[in-house]
């Protein structure tokens, strides 16, 4: 399961438009940085999608996305307009289709490979919807089809869709929005499909004449429940609500890092049993079952000279740290980071997804006290990537400085993880705060499914 969340210039500290996303899928499903240069493509040409083949277009704009290793789509990323999308699974009373299609993640992608601004990307992403619609598994393993939800946003707008098959409902956002794995659009959206309102009514979900509201009739408010899909909406909204004065990434980085209002209150805090209103999730299995977990997480930052986009590219957001990435207008030259060799489902320590793993996995086995051992220097060295960053910004640094400095910090933010991995080791598991016996178990089961020995 997923959060993204928006806030409009109005709202921020330096007047950009910020973007969050927490990408929440299963534990061993490793998600990379992924970019894709701009390209010329011939008359006639064809576009393998994840499951189906569509046309290609003429031309198709440069993207910055994190991907799951398996799929063509991506769960969240950019491109270098400066347009951004995150998508959420939603749970409706109509059943999603499991006939191959394009898949949500798809959509994404194509929207920000043909879109040069936030409307025409959701424009696109409808007109393929109403072309082709949505279905097929989403799921790493085992299947898992939903309909999808999305906050398209660039420099100067933001919109949240909500979808139900080929139809569709949109709310332009005023100030500061979420979503999660809820329908959340009701009565008030800006315009829909031609065919939603039809579509409830054939279903039975309303009468002709009644007043029509999206999220009212098509929720499947039992199912969106299993996934906490509406506490957690109600969870980051307060968040965004809360902050007075301007919002700044490291406002959203917190966000993403959040386990909820108990955890909050509790200094043994561990991550085991009912997610509830947790932002970061931690996969675990038992009484509860949860088998999401947040596998990367993004902080965008979008305005006039400030395209900076802010990723863990692991999982645990909690346990890793942000990086930045100079993407978009005016730093479309700027180097980006080593983001090093794609990841698998197969544990490999070449990969900077897995090699966190190492960090992640032993930190659940005595969260408190590991966490406590590194977190104070995590967010000490995360505040000077910020504001180096915000120096350069502040001098009007051009993309040959930007891209210098990304990758500087990249590297220092991976030798820190080494550092702490093995400050870390270090410390014994503690009986009082290691993790459940089902939550054990199923972390085993997930390490030897990835052959992780290390």
């Amino acid at each position: 399961m997923c959060d993204t969340l928006v806030a409009r210039g109005e709202t921020t500290a330096s007047g950009a438009m910020l973007f969050a996303k927490n990408s929440d899928r299963e534990a061993n499903e490793a998600q990379y940085p992924f970019f894709a240069a701009a390209a010329e493509h011939e008359k006639g040409a064809r576009l393998r999608c994840t499951y189906i083949d569509i046309p290609q277009v003429p031309r198709t704009h440069a993207v910055l996305l994190s991907r799951p290793f398996w799929m063509w789509g991506a769960e969240m990323g950019t491109n270098e307009h400066g347009v951004t999308i995150g998508n959420e699974a939603v749970h409706a009373k109509i059943p999603p289709s499991s006939t191959p299609s394009l898949i949500g993640m798809d959509l994404l992608r194509l929207g920000l490979e043909r879109g040069a601004s936030a409307e025409e990307a959701l424009e696109i992403i409808t007109l393929l919807l109403a072309e082709y619609g949505q279905g097929g598994n989403c799921a790493h393993k085992g299947r898992f089809e939903y309909h999808n939800a999305f906050i398209i946003a660039d420099a100067r707008d933001a919109f949240v869709l909500e979808t139900v098959g080929r139809e569709w409902a949109v709310e332009r956002v005023a100030s500061k929005r979420s979503i999660s794995n809820a329908y959340t659009i009701g009565r008030d959206f800006e315009r829909a499909s031609q065919g939603a309102e039809a579509l409830a009514i054939d279903h039975g979900l309303m009468k002709p004449g009644e007043a029509f509201d999206f999220a009212d009739v098509f929720a499947n408010r039992k199912r969106s429940a299993l996934a906490s899909g509406h506490q957690r909406w109600c969870r980051t909204s307060a968040l965004l609500a809360a902050r007075r004065g301007g919002l700044a990434p490291a406002d959203m980085m917190r966000f993403l890092r959040d386990h909820g209002a108990q955890a909050a209150r509790q200094a043994d805090w561990r991550p085991d049993g009912i997610l509830g209103g947790a932002v970061s999730a931690h996969a675990t299995y038992g009484p509860v079952r949860r088998f999401g977990q947040t596998t990367a997480s993004w902080v965008a930052e979008l305005g006039e000279g400030r395209a900076v986009h802010w990723l863990t590219a692991t999982s645990a957001p909690d346990t890793g740290i942000f990086k930045p990435v100079f993407f978009g207008p005016g730093f479309k030259d700027a180097a980006l980071p080593d983001f090093g060799p794609a990841p698998t489902d197969i544990y490999d320590a070449r990969t900077r997804w897995w090699r966190h793993e190492r960090l992640h996995r032993a930190v659940l086995r005595n969260y408190p006290e590991r966490m406590a051992a590194y977190g104070p220097e995590r967010d000490r060295l995360e505040a000077s990537f910020i504001e180096r960053v915000e120096a350069l910004l502040a001098r009007g640094g051009g993309a040959a400085e930007a891209g210098a400095l990304a990758c500087e910090i990249w590297r220092e933010a991976d030798a820190a993880e080494a550092r702490w991995y093995e400050k870390v080791r270090k410390i014994p598991e503690n009986p009082a705060h290691l993790p459940s016996s089902f939550m054990a178990a199923h972390w085993g089961h997930l390490g030897l499914q990835a052959r992780m020995r290390d």
